[in-house]
This record gives structure tokens, C-alpha cells and sequence, in this order.
């Protein structure tokens, strides 16, 4: 039988096996200074992913919805002046409302790009076309007006964001109508060319007689551009249309029939 001193051994071994096994080894102050770093760095990439995130629901949606109601206030605002009028017996001398035509001047119907009637206004700027609505240029070529006996009505909108008015240009085709409806005439017009891609510094697109349409002489014309491609400003999307009659405005102001085709 083995002595108390060697029975205790086998445990003296172990405890000093214990007491000598290797510690595990603390990070350099530099690798410390990494993770930390590395840390910092990822959560920074994901705050930046939701900020852009963010932005871009603004940019492409919220937007839209401001755009869209400002519009639709700045419409009703129009037709309703267009229905203002003295009681039939003559006994309220009240005028109508006073007219402006930064108000706008009337609406674009596309049925091709959409089925919204697009409010038209004085000018091109962000101040207008932020609005939701589609603008007739004042420079750097003026627009005629389509009342005019001749000449180019050219306007422009947004594609993207603040309403997107012009988002499915692209899905208009060689003969579709374009239709401007004033006051008291429907002007309808045939789109007559497509130019998908041009420099944003062409302005002979807006020419009185727009030759790259295939235009040669003087008429009555549309223009519509906006950018493109989708998401840019890069370049410019032009369709052209050529005007083919007019219409009165009925009291029931009864569309053309090209708008009833797509009602």
C-alpha cells in the first residue's frame, strides 16, 4: 500500500500541470485600436445605408405625395375659376375671382403616359415644376402658345420625384394624341416624332419649327421633354406632336373623342 506522501503525487502533478498551463495572451493595444476602428467603421456604413435609404423613399416618394397634393389644390383652384360666373339674373355685381396665369394655363392630356390631366404653368424652374405640374418654357427659347397662329408649345416636367408628370413618357407612340385643354378649346394634337436621347443643352428641340422632328415649315406644334434616362438628369427625352384641329368647350366640357377612346 503506498505511502499518504505518494498517494498525494498524482494530485501535486495535476495542480502543478494547472498552474503552468500557458494564459491566454491580451490584444496588442494596436490590435484593440483596429476593432475598435473596424467597429466604428461598419456602424457607420449602416447608419449611412439608412440615411441613404431614406433619402431616397424622400426623393421618390414623399416627394410625389407633396407634388401630387400641391397640384391638385393649384387645379382645382383653375377650374373653378373657369366656373366662376354672375348669378343668370344679373343681380350680383361680384366679378369672378381674378385671374393669373401663374395660376396655370390649362392641362395636358396624354392618355398614352397617363391618365391624369398635368396643370400647366408659366416657366420651367424647380419653383414650378416642383409643384407637380409641367411648365412652358420662357427661355432660353420661348414657347408659343397654342392659341398662337403658329409656332412651338413646348413644355417640360419632372420624370422622377415632385409628381413625376412625364415618369411614362416613353410609352408614347408615333400617332398617339396629346390634347391641351383651356377655358373654352380643346387643341388636339398627333404626335408626329421621338427623339429618346438628346444633349440637355440641345435647345433646337424647342425651335418655332422643330426640324429634327422632321418639321419644314411653319405650324402649330407640341413639344414635351423631360430627362432621362430614369433617375438622371443626364439627357433629354423629346416627343413632338403636330396639331390637327380644334374644339370648343361644351357646357359639359365633353372631352374630344380621343380622350372618350380611353375612358
Amino acid at each position: 500500500m503506498p505511502s499518504s506522501t505518494e498517494a498525494e503525487t498524482p494530485a501535486e502533478e495535476s495542480a502543478g500541470k494547472t498552474r503552468t498551463a500557458p494564459s491566454r495572451r491580451r490584444p496588442s493595444p494596436w490590435r484593440r485600436r483596429m476593432a475598435t476602428a473596424v467597429s466604428v467603421f461598419g456602424e457607420l456604413l449602416i447608419t449611412g445605408g439608412v440615411v441613404l435609404g431614406l433619402f431616397v423613399a424622400y426623393s421618390l416618394w414623399w416627394t410625389n405625395v407633396v407634388a401630387n397634393q400641391e397640384a391638385k389644390r393649384d387645379s382645382s383652384a383653375v377650374r373653378e375659376h373657369w366656373e366662376a360666373a354672375p348669378d343668370d339674373d344679373g343681380d350680383d355685381t361680384t366679378p369672378p375671382p381674378a385671374y393669373d396665369p401663374q395660376d396655370g394655363i390649362g392641362f395636358l392630356h396624354v392618355p398614352a403616359m397617363t391618365g391624369d390631366d398635368i396643370l400647366v404653368k408659366p416657366g420651367t424652374g424647380l419653383d414650378v415644376l416642383n409643384g407637380g405640374v409641367a411648365g412652358y418654357y420662357e427661355d432660353p427659347v420661348a414657347s408659343a402658345m397654342p392659341w398662337d397662329e403658329e409656332g412651338n408649345f413646348s413644355l417640360a416636367a419632372h420624370r422622377d420625384g415632385h409628381g413625376a408628370k412625364f415618369h411614362d413618357i416613353d410609352k408614347i407612340d408615333v400617332g398617339d394624341p396629346i390634347v391641351f385643354e383651356t377655358e373654352n378649346t380643346w387643341y388636339v394634337y398627333r404626335t408626329s416624332a421621338i427623339l429618346p436621347e438628346t444633349s440637355k443643352y440641345n435647345t433646337e428641340v424647342l425651335a418655332p419649327i422643330p426640324e429634327e422632328s422632321g418639321a419644314t415649315e411653319a405650324g402649330r406644334y407640341i413639344t414635351l421633354t423631360t430627362c432621362t434616362p430614369l433617375y438622371t438628369s443626364r439627357h433629354r427625352y423629346v416627343v413632338w406632336g403636330e396639331l390637327v384641329r380644334t374644339e370648343d368647350v361644351d357646357e359639359m366640357r365633353t372631352p374630344p373623342e380621343e380622350l372618350r377612346e380611353t375612358e
